[in-house]
């Protein structure tokens, strides 16, 4: 991103010449020998000499824009002050040609140090400007590339998918093939579902709690071919409430937890529950802790915690004891992106 250049109103430029001109006369109103000619051509030659200075500096700051700082440049004001001392005393003998009785080592020492203090003001103004610009460009950048580098997470965290659950359902697909069950082509079918649901969801940043059940659906009955009657789900949403949006594979990623990290078993059936209340879905189990838990690979809370931090600026909730445990997730009616 270049350095944006620095654009002053042309107003201000004229306006603020001619205030500094009036200014420059009004000890000659003082006087009592004041001399309107004198202070019409002072006013005139300090307006002149301001205008030069504005737009000099502007030229000058302008000239550099490329290379970003923000500090003063010694080198750049001793440039434009030298310019200014030569413009001012170019303007000084002219108004001794058109004032020809005033003293004109005077008035020259006069002129020049008015132009030193008014070359400084429109320098330091213009580099203070100019500063500002670079800072905000510069935090700016930093801004994109705070984001571009979330985006960057947070399409990994959409493309996580856990590879122990392709290779527990190829063994099962493998398993069920070689007894000749009959439910064999309704698994290949479910599988294909999920991974159809995979590929279309991974590109949304929202779905609908409707469509994230159905991924929840496909997935269950491939866990219910490897586990039979060891899990069991039930689903207590309420109609309006399937109408909500949630992130992709945010519940099929909470049952995959709760079967994770949970004894599943045809003795020890593993019950997970779904339900609303006003303004939360929760999803509970029982806890039947196993002796050692999977691994997680990055997949599960983690990612769900980082996905409606990223997405929403929400948290969710988390509520463990010995009995239970439970997840609730804020209910998301619209989506604005932050």
């Amino acid at each position: 991103m270049e350095q944006q250049k620095i654009q002053i109103s042309q107003a201000i430029i004229w306006i603020s010449s001619v205030f500094l001109g009036i200014l420059s006369s009004v000890p000659q109103l003082a006087s009592h020998a004041f001399n309107w000619k004198e202070a019409v051509v002072n006013s005139a030659i300090t307006a002149a000499f301001s205008v030069i200075m504005w737009y000099a500096n502007i030229y000058m700051l302008n000239r550099y824009a490329g290379k970003r700082t923000q500090h003063i440049s010694y080198s750049r004001l001793l440039i434009i002050l030298a310019f200014g001392m030569v413009i001012m005393f170019g303007l000084a003998w002219l108004q001794q040609l058109i004032l020809s009785h005033i003293n004109f080592g005077p008035v020259m020492l006069m002129v020049e140090v008015r132009g030193i203090l008014i070359n400084l003001v429109c320098y330091m103004f213009l580099t203070l400007l100019q500063n500002n610009y670079t800072g905000q460009q510069i935090q700016l950048e930093l801004e994109k590339v705070k984001s571009d580098n979330i985006g960057a997470q947070y399409e990994l965290l959409k493309n996580q998918i856990n590879p122990h659950f392709l290779f527990n359902s190829l063994n099962t697909l493998k398993l069920m093939a070689e007894t000749n069950d009959e439910e064999t082509v309704d698994f290949i079918i479910k599988l294909s579902d999920f991974y159809r649901f995979t590929l279309e969801s991974r590109k949304l940043d929202l779905i609908s709690v409707q469509e994230e059940m159905k991924i929840v659906g496909a997935y269950l009955f491939l866990q219910k071919a490897r586990f039979g009657e060891g899990i069991t789900f039930t689903n207590d949403l309420e109609e309006k409430i399937t109408q909500t949006l949630i992130p992709p594979f945010t519940l099929q990623l909470l049952v995959e937890n709760c079967i994770k990290h949970n004894i599943v078993s045809q003795s020890k059936p593993l019950h997970i529950k779904i339900y609303n209340t006003s303004d939360q879905i929760v999803i509970e189990n029982p806890v039947q802790r196993k002796a050692a838990t999977e691994d997680s690979l990055g997949v599960g809370l983690d990612n769900i915690k980082m996905r409606y931090k990223h997405l929403l600026e929400q948290n969710i909730t988390i509520y463990s004891d010995e009995e239970i445990f439970q997840i609730k997730l804020p209910l998301i009616h619209e989506y604005h992106h932050h």
